[in-house]
Formats: C-alpha cells, structure tokens, sequence
C-alpha cells in the first residue's frame, strides 16, 4: 500500500479532547435551558371530591363525625379519607378561595400525635379559644413556626383537630359550621 492509499488520520490531542467536551456540554446546556424557558407548565387544579357521600356511609355505620353541611362559596374539598375498624377515623382536605388548606381530622388518637402529625412536633399551645360551634364552645388552640394554626376539642372518645394554612377567620368559619347533625 502507497502512502497515497493509507487513510488519513487527524491529530488526537488532549486539548482537541478536552474542546470537544466543552462544546458538547454546551450544547447540552443550551438545550435545557431553552426547554426550562419555552416549555408550558400548566397549572394543576386539584378536582372537587364529595365528601358528604363519605359522611353519609360513616353515620350510616352507627358513627358520630363532624362535618361541614357546605363549603363557603369558592372552598372545595380535595380529600376525604375514612378508615373503618376499631380505631375508625375521618379526614377531610379543603381548600379555601385564596388557596389555603383546611385540614378536618377526627380519631381516636392523643392530641400529642396528631399535632405532631398534621401540625408540627413542636406545635405550640395558645390560648384556649371560645368558638360559636355546635361540636363544642372551649377549644384548645396551636401554632407552628410556619403560621399553621390548630384548634382542638374532644368529641366522644375521639380527638378532632382542625388545622391548616388559612387565616384564623377561615378556620373559624369552618370550625363553627361544624356538625354532627345525620345527613338525609
């Protein structure tokens, strides 16, 4: 074989190498960037869900719940969630016009526990408040750091706590149209 007919070859550097890493990473760079700026997040609205067919099984099973009647105009609720058994429990997500949660929580667990689990291990306690509800007038009352607020009362044997990120208004208005009237 001539040298005319041996394959060309080009030079192998570690610059050459190390250029072509920079460009690549670029490139790569470039790409993801232009994705984050020109790609669509849409909004995700979280759906409407019945909560009183729940309430209306639960007392249907012989148990006591507290429950809103209705929502205020612009609140809906998101979750319901009922465990049946020996320790039954209930548990009710809203979310209010401006976005905020309203937790409902309803069970046969120590105070301490549910704070510490829908509040905050460190939840501190306020003043008891006085609330215009048919579930009961003294209610225990907490706070987070974060601006959680909690209100608490026993109901029976159970615990409920109502708690979230609204304003101290909303979880008013939540907390006094409380019931535990049967529905139909």
């Amino acid at each position: 074989m001539s040298d005319s007919e041996k394959p060309a070859r080009y030079a192998r550097t570690a610059n050459g190498l190390i250029a072509s890493l920079v460009v690549t990473v670029l490139a790569v760079t470039a790409f993801v960037v232009f994705r984050a700026v020109t790609r669509d997040n849409p909004e995700i609205e979280p759906e409407a869900v019945d909560y009183l067919e729940t309430v209306e099984l639960v007392q249907d099973a012989g148990l006591e719940v507290a429950y809103p009647p209705t929502l205020p105009e612009g609140w809906k609720a998101t979750n319901v969630a009922f465990t049946p058994g020996d320790r039954p429990a209930f548990g009710l997500s809203i979310l209010t016009d401006a976005g905020t949660f309203v937790g409902v929580r309803q069970e046969d667990e120590g105070l301490d526990d549910l704070l510490a689990t829908y509040v905050d291990e460190d939840a501190a306690e306020e003043d008891p408040v006085d609330f215009d509800s048919p579930i009961a007038t003294a209610w225990e009352s907490y706070s987070d750091e974060g601006g959680d607020l909690a209100y608490a009362t026993e109901l029976g044997e159970d615990t409920l706590l109502v708690y979230g990120s609204a304003s101290e208004a909303d979880l008013r208005l939540l907390l006094e149209s409380l019931t535990t009237d049967p529905l139909g």
